[in-house]
């Protein structure tokens, strides 16, 4: 398909403005593994099945286009969707940026601005409908540098102390397109900002038991429990919704403890019948954190911090996750794969073979958490972390 055209203001604006704000049209001519939903019918974008619904409850799909270099820093992308969108239908454009580190900012509803400057951006279009389905066709981009940036990542990775829910649903699919197999490993968070895409773990969290005795790193791949647009985990200036509760509190906690909301959730439909703040896959639940009923766990929300990361290659079973660089060290839990974790330094321990090579360095990437650099895709044979 041809390259959409940007609408008349911006087709009209001065050369000069052009060239000091970079502008293009995300591509919607191509739909492929990494996208949900979606299906390009004439010249427009729109929903593969309205009738299909995730978790979230209402139809909806979205594409994700590849990234786009660009000339120039920016820390804000605006949007314009052109196409037909019903009244009972939305179509939402968020946007992330990958840093200097190679790391991808959170998703950031377009227009809103960034945690970092950033020189490659990616878009993410979502349909939904409760009824009548959208057609879209253009989304017209336009970057630029807001005058006030948000806050910077922080060096420690957030952490809060959340209720923790079993989902379950095998033979189910989540809100990235993920089909759930038995005792999987994944978890689901409610709101889209941290949602990795399929078969990623761009988006990965640190889950532990409150005496963090057992805990596993596991990617966000579907969105929930209760609500979907509560990144309770951000400070009040920047979270999406309910902006007057504390950080680190859900929604859902605050309407099931203390009423807030009519004790319902953002639909204003559902009485809230837990404090839910993430949702477990089966088998994080049961083997990643051993536990047997719902339960009260540590987060840490590991896109928040910073530091060089590596990626968990297992191609299917979890790492286990040691005390000490030896694989006779007793376990501490699991690191799903695809997991992206923060490496804080390394040491010299037990020679491992792995889908990354043999390598005597072990990679600790938490309190007494241990893995095999074997087993982590960091870009390099060497130590990307300082020594231990």
């Amino acid at each position: 398909m041809a390259a959409l055209s940007l609408p008349a203001v911006l087709a009209a604006a001065p050369a000069q403005a052009r060239t000091a704000e970079p502008a293009w049209s995300a591509d919607l001519s191509t739909v492929d593994g990494d996208d949900v939903n979606v299906a390009v019918r004439g010249d427009a974008l729109t929903l593969r099945d309205p009738a299909w619904r995730p978790a979230e409850g209402v139809g909806q799909g979205y594409l994700l286009p590849a990234g786009r270099d660009l000339d120039r820093p920016v820390n804000r992308v605006t949007a314009r969707v052109r196409g037909d969108v019903p009244a009972d239908a939305a179509v939402e454009v968020d946007v992330r940026g990958r840093t200097a580190d190679r790391d991808w900012t959170e998703w950031t509803p377009a227009g809103e601005v960034l945690a970092a400057s950033v020189t490659t951006v990616q878009v993410r279009v979502t349909l939904t409908t409760t009824g009548a389905t959208p057609a879209v066709r253009g989304v017209d981009l336009v970057g630029d540098t807001a005058p006030a940036p948000r806050a910077g990542v922080a060096a420690a990775p957030l952490t809060f102390r959340v209720f923790a829910t079993r989902e379950g649903l095998p033979g189910g699919t989540t809100a990235n397109g993920h089909v759930i197999k038995q005792r999987d490993h994944f978890v689901a968070l409610p709101s889209r900002r941290g949602l990795a895409p399929k078969n990623t773990g761009d988006y990965t969290v640190r889950v532990c038991r409150t005496d963090n005795s057992r805990c596993e790193y596991a990617p966000v791949w579907d969105v929930g429990p209760w609500n979907t647009k509560d990144d309770y985990w951000n400070p009040p200036s920047v979270r999406q919704m309910w902006q007057d509760l504390p950080q680190g509190k859900p929604q859902a906690q605050a309407a099931y403890q203390d009423g807030y909301h009519g004790g319902k959730d953002e639909s204003g439909r559902r009485r809230v019948g837990n404090p839910a703040g993430i949702d477990l896959g089966d088998g994080t639940f049961w083997d990643g954190l051993k536990l047997s009923d719902n339960a009260w766990v540590n987060v840490s929300y590991l896109w928040t911090g910073s530091g060089p990361t590596g990626v968990v290659g297992t191609a299917g079973d979890p790492l286990n996750i040691r005390a000490q660089a030896s694989t006779s060290a007793a376990v501490k839990g699991l690191a799903a794969n695809t997991a992206k974790v923060i490496i804080e330094c390394h040491v010299e321990g037990e020679q491992v073979t792995g889908p990354f090579g043999t390598s005597t360095i072990w990679d600790r990437i938490g309190p007494d958490h241990y893995v095999s650099d074997a087993y982590l895709r960091t870009g390099s044979d060497a130590p990307v972390a300082p020594k231990c």
